[in-house]
């Protein structure tokens, strides 16, 4: 079944006509075909067979960084010579079989690497246990799509194809719709903006091949029927991503250079140890993480060792809670030192939004 229906969509697709009169058929088909997918993605009811053996990592550190790529691109080897962890090297295809976690330090933080087995065509079917690589690639703050300079540049559409596929989108914002269901009313639609590809008509035929007769829907931006797919499936995952192109050692310095205007692109060669520096500067940049320095009462700050916590959880609460939970409740008030304050020490309360390399001292009741 699964086979006959990935050939036929795409051709019904690809004969329409794209125009006005045919956009809501086209919208149709995508969310028919979104509805399929995920429901070849999720596993039917039941115990099943478990997940694969050696594939959930636990998560530690303060941020998880996953290498994807094809196999024998130089995973194994960058995780190697970046974390200092042996994962099996050799000069033959899948070498790795199971997911290989190593941990670096970089600027105070505790950053988790995943060398995930090498991902082949048609791995979000299914195919060599594709479905658990990408589900792993999933839980990641940040993916690697690791490429070979010598192999056509079409391996990177094929990954980011497969990727796609199984809700991950990369280096995208999420869509800016509103979308409510309600119990009465029928659906209820508003734009904020002119819409190049929706109009009413094409809304209301998505979302009844979803089952939804009652909704409020809010366009605030020119989406398309993919967004609006997105949105009602609820289930993608952003993920910033770096093209990591190795083996540069085999390439000459013309070609090198027209590498580096590609943007979200790192060459380095794994071997060699070539531009790991560059290459650790942008993952540090694309996790957009914060530091917080602690200060005991009456001592100096303590800059070897950082709280780190996501961009957009740095209050002095989001402070307290990732130490423990307990420390809320004691919580008088903070002193904080640093960008985020108009003078030094400055008294806050526990709403207070911290910057980078912010040094903060906790005041118990």
């Amino acid at each position: 079944v699964e086979a006959s229906w990935s050939r036929l969509f795409p051709v019904d697709m690809a004969r329409t006509q794209k125009n006005k009169a045919t956009s809501n058929h086209l919208g149709l088909l995508k969310a028919r075909l979104a509805k399929m997918r995920r429901e070849l993605i999720t596993p039917k009811g039941g115990s099943g067979g478990g997940t694969g053996e050696g594939f959930d990592v636990a998560k530690t550190g303060d941020a998880r960084i996953g290498f994807v790529g094809f196999p024998s691109v130089g995973k194994s080897t960058l995780l190697s010579n970046l974390a200092g962890v042996y994962s099996e090297v050799a000069a033959y295809e899948f070498t790795t079989l199971t997911t290989v976690p190593g941990v670096i330090r970089y600027k105070g933080a505790k950053i988790q690497l995943l060398d995930l087995p090498g991902i082949i065509e048609g791995a979000k079917d299914g195919k060599g246990r594709g479905r658990q690589v990408i589900a792993v690639a999933r839980t990641c703050n940040l993916i690697l799509i690791v490429l070979d300079v010598l192999k056509p540049l079409g391996h990177k559409k094929l990954i980011e194809h497969e990727l796609e596929g199984f809700g991950i989108r990369l280096n995208k914002q999420p869509p800016n719709i509103g979308f409510k269901k309600k119990d009465k009313g029928g659906i209820n639609f508003t734009v904020t903006c002119p819409q190049s590809e929706l109009d009413g008509d094409a809304v209301k035929s998505i979302l009844a091949e979803y089952k939804i007769h009652n909704a409020d829907i809010t366009l605030r931006s020119d989406s398309t029927a993919d967004d609006l797919i997105d949105v009602v499936e609820g289930n993608r995952v952003y993920i910033p991503c770096i093209y990591v192109l190795n083996k540069i050692d085999q390439i000459s310095i013309e070609e090198l250079d027209i590498i580096y205007k590609v943007p979200h692109c790192v060459p380095i060669s794994a071997h060699s140890r070539w531009n790991f520096d560059d290459l650790l500067e942008k993952m540090w940049d694309y996790l957009h993480l914060v530091r917080i320095y602690t200060k005991p009462k009456g001592q100096l700050p303590d800059y070897t060792s950082p709280v780190v916590l996501p961009t957009e959880h740095t209050a002095v609460e989001d402070f307290c809670l990732k130490i423990h939970k307990s420390l809320l409740k004691e919580l008088k008030y903070a002193l904080v030192w640093g960008a985020s304050v108009k003078h030094n020490p400055q008294k806050v309360g526990k709403d207070h939004v911290m910057e980078d390399e912010d040094v903060i001292q906790l005041v118990k009741k």
